[in-house]
């Protein structure tokens, strides 16, 4: 008899023990699969401001090209050190060159922006890879997308009577930087995140 209602307990064990296996192994994919979105979104995003930050810093670079030319030249030099006399040419190329590095595409375009009065660039991407194939249906077609806007501010100031012929002094975040247009080398410049700073918009 014992034996018997033990075996008739085990017969109603099992279905239950294959119903809870059941869920756990749903419950297992399902996290995967959250966890191969989250990974797709963190690589998209990771692109997206590689990308921005690649457009401003070509940028940056083009601002220090124009203002080592126009020192000395130029009466109104001291312009450049607004930060906003760049033509960004090369921007959305550099921006393209990252977020190709980063299996992804930049959709657009690196767009011009500003943000608390600093221009910028905004830059949409979309992953090369997608998510991957998951219990979830469709995901092994979708690719991740990510945004970010990179901007470039100027660091340093100088006295509002500062005459452009003569040497001007500037303060950049601390840095103390004398420029003499009469006798200006390229040298004189220091590097150029000491006057213009590249970082994300937050």
């Amino acid at each position: 008899m014992t034996d018997l209602s033990l075996r008739g307990d085990r017969g109603q064990t099992l279905p239950l023990y294959i119903w809870l296996t059941g869920i756990l192994l749903f419950a297992a994919f399902a996290f995967f699969a959250f966890a191969q979105a989250a990974s797709a979104r963190n690589g998209a995003q990771s692109a997206a401001d590689a990308a921005a930050l690649a457009a401003a810093q070509d940028s940056r670079d083009e601002l220090m090209t124009g203002l080592t030319g126009a020192i000395g030249t130029d009466d109104h030099w001291l312009d450049w050190l607004n930060g906003d006399k760049f033509q960004g040419t090369g921007a959305s190329a550099a921006a393209d060159r990252l977020a190709a590095a980063n299996d992804s595409t930049v959709l657009g375009g690196a767009q011009p922006t500003a943000v608390n009065g600093f221009p910028g660039y905004h830059v949409a991407i979309q992953t090369r890879y997608t998510v991957g194939a998951s219990i979830i249906p469709g995901t092994e077609n979708r690719h991740a997308t990510a945004q970010a806007t990179a901007v470039i501010e100027p660091r340093c100031t100088f006295a509002a009577d500062a005459d452009p012929k003569k040497l001007v002094q500037l303060n950049c975040a601390g840095h103390s930087v004398d420029i003499d247009p009469e006798h200006f080398h390229s040298d004189d410049l220091p590097d150029a995140s000491v006057l213009f700073s590249v970082h994300l918009a937050e």
